[in-house]
């Protein structure tokens, strides 16, 4: 195709710009589809899937490049080929809304693609009809079109990322308010609350929440105590063995938590602190306390040394300076560490369980897992207590977001 301007040469429809991002990405999203086809042991799903996932690509391959106007034509067939496919899979699908959101990512990209393709503007853009007039108007075109196609893009992303949290929690929500223990069926078939007065109604539920909050206030309480002077002390002062001490805090955390599970188990024992609150606040202190001070370190660090300086010559002590100065200014770090160690504590499993035989003594993970054992699963009771167990932690996320926000607010340092 000869150009008869540099704004022509240099042209390129949005739409076209768009489809090259967006074809990579739908196969992408089929061959995961591909996968769940194959776990599902679907032939016919496993076959069209295939073929229209070869079909994107094949049409992506073949997008029209301003210079070989059989291109257009070629990725024509191909985008109705995945089209056609899409639309078959379809008409064999049998799961109901899993089917029709799996085969829209390759109706609903094909069938874009494909209007655009017999659009005018690629049309002629890739025949070498786009003259000096039109490439001026398609370059000023594209200046609001293309913000308009990434926003779109980002959406589409951002709906799913937000679906692959949100489509869990309202699967448990609907086997927590359906009758009986079963987890399958359809959304919003039946509803009940037994379960929820089943939980709420048993001494031991309240017995296990008791149990958390206690472990978890007091890891949170002793975590700060020990990380907020450690974190302060590793930033500000130089003392023998600092280096490697952070070196070894953060050498401790590349191991999993279950290397240290005998050695805990037999301390505990010798101290007698087995089915204890004290013996788990103190291991999950313990745990939690080489990440926490990294976390304040960090945080102290961008403090302005300037301001102690000030303070100093103002009279202040170094333990003022710490009290009034920078701890005030540290609070949004203060409640993100204060945030990570009540929900390390509140969520831990695996300690919990060794270090507490008693049905008394166990904390709530521990006590949700009781709740299904090998014969009689209490799938509905399960799922309602999992729902109240994680509406404090929703909470303290909502609360501390706000906290956080303000602390960052309050106090900035301009320089």
């Amino acid at each position: 195709m000869k150009t008869d301007s540099i704004a022509q040469r240099y042209y390129n429809p949005a739409e076209l710009s768009a489809l090259k991002l967006w074809l990579p990405a739908a196969a992408l999203v089929n061959l995961v589809i591909l996968a769940g086809e194959a776990l599902r042991g679907n032939p016919a799903g496993i076959t069209l899937t295939a073929l229209g996932l070869a079909a994107l690509l094949l049409c992506r391959w073949l997008l029209p490049d301003g210079l070989a106007a059989w291109r257009l034509q070629a990725a024509r067939v191909a985008t109705g080929a995945a089209l056609l496919l899409g639309s078959a899979s379809l008409l064999l699908a049998r799961d109901g809304l899993y089917d029709l959101w799996s085969r829209s990512w390759l109706i609903i990209p094909s069938g874009i693609a494909l209007a655009w393709l017999f659009g005018g503007r690629i049309s002629k853009w890739a025949t070498g009809q786009c003259n000096h007039q039109a490439a001026e108007r398609g370059l000023a075109r594209n200046k609001r079109l293309e913000p308009r196609l990434e926003s779109i893009g980002l959406h589409v992303f951002l709906v799913h990322a937000a679906a692959i949290v949100i489509v869990p929690v309202i699967w448990i929500s609907d086997v927590a308010v359906s009758p009986g223990n079963v987890l399958g069926g359809a959304i919003g078939d039946a509803f009940t609350l037994e379960h929820f007065e089943r939980v709420l109604g048993g001494a031991q539920f309240w017995i296990w929440t008791r149990n958390s909050l206690v472990v978890a206030i007091g890891t949170t309480l002793v975590g700060l105590a020990l990380a907020v002077p450690a974190g302060y002390a590793f930033s500000r002062f130089d003392f023998a063995g600092r280096r490697q001490s952070m070196f070894l805090f953060m050498l401790i955390q590349m191991f999993p938590g279950i290397i240290i599970l005998v050695p805990y188990f037999m301390v505990m024992k010798t101290l007698g602190l087995l089915n204890t609150s004290i013996g788990l606040i103190i291991v999950y202190s313990v745990t939690a306390l080489p990440l926490c001070v990294w976390m304040l370190k960090g945080f102290f660090d961008t403090v302005p040394r300037a301001l102690e300086e000030a303070a100093v010559l103002d009279g202040c002590s170094q333990f003022d300076v710490f009290f009034r100065i920078v701890l005030p200014l540290s609070l949004p770090a203060v409640a993100m560490t204060a945030l990570f160690s009540f929900l390390a504590a509140w969520n831990e499993f695996l300690l919990a369980l060794v270090f507490n035989t008693s049905n008394d003594r166990f904390t709530l993970p521990v006590g949700l897992a009781s709740m299904i054992p090998v014969t009689g699963q209490q799938w509905g009771d399960f799922a309602a207590a999992s729902i109240v167990v994680s509406i404090p932690v929703v909470v303290l996320f909502v609360l501390f977001q706000r906290a956080l926000i303000q602390g960052l607010s309050a106090g900035s340092v301009k320089g």
